[in-house]
């Protein structure tokens, strides 16, 4: 079973398109984290929820 953290962020309005678009690309890229999910309510304000997959080790003895 896949596990995933999840990184909820709020962005206001103030933010460009392309400055939201450089974060989330950096956070993706650097970081290891997909964008689960992106929403703009009518005041412009983003909701953004990225998530990345954790990593169990297991023991082998």
């Amino acid at each position: 079973m896949i596990e995933y953290e999840f990184w909820n962020l709020s962005i206001d309005r103030s933010k460009s398109r392309g400055a939201v678009c450089h974060m989330l690309t950096q956070a993706a890229e650097y970081q290891g984290w997909e964008l689960e999910r992106l929403r703009k309510d009518p005041t412009g304000a983003r909701t953004v929820r990225l998530r990345r997959k954790i990593i169990r080790m297991r023991s082998t003895l």
